[in-house]
């Protein structure tokens, strides 16, 4: 049996609360920045999450944590919202993208490229198709991709 990640475990503890909250868990990063770790809970929902929105997750989560204490040494927790070119991870966030610009950053270059942006048109589990500026539909398996985030332009 593969012995779970802190986020994966996290993620398990964070999400009965988030929803509680009437929020989205979008991820979970435990991640060693200099000398200090960083548990960061990234939540979502319509219209946007608020200040009092990441508090009601944060404090029970807080308490839960310090329960059931599985990160055996010190770190920061953050609970904030993904942002508006928030990477996109899960199946249910390429599916809701579907029409939005994104940008698609490859593993390996194609033709010295590895950056992409476009319309999202299509994903299927497999691959992402967009439409570029010039009006070209490029498909890219997932395996392909590195990383894929909404953008906007102001």
């Amino acid at each position: 049996m593969a012995k779970k990640s802190i986020s994966e475990i996290v993620t398990e503890i964070a999400l009965p609360i988030v929803e509680q909250a009437d929020c989205e868990l979008v991820d979970v990063e435990y991640v060693k920045e200099g000398s200090s770790w960083f548990l960061r809970v990234y939540i979502d929902k319509p219209g946007g999450v608020t200040l009092d929105d990441c508090e009601s997750v944060s404090r029970p989560l807080s308490k839960k944590l310090d329960e059931l204490d599985p990160i055996s040494h010190n770190f920061y927790m953050e609970v904030s919202s993904p942002g508006l070119e928030r990477p996109l991870k899960k199946p249910r966030d390429f599916t809701r993208a579907i029409g939005s610009p994104v940008e698609i950053r490859l593993y390996k270059a194609i033709d010295g490229i590895k950056k992409f942006e476009g319309e999202l048109l299509a994903y299927d589990g497999e691959s992402l198709t967009i439409k570029t500026e010039n009006e070209e539909n490029l498909k890219f398996m997932m395996e392909q991709i590195s990383k894929v985030k909404k953008v906007f332009k102001f």
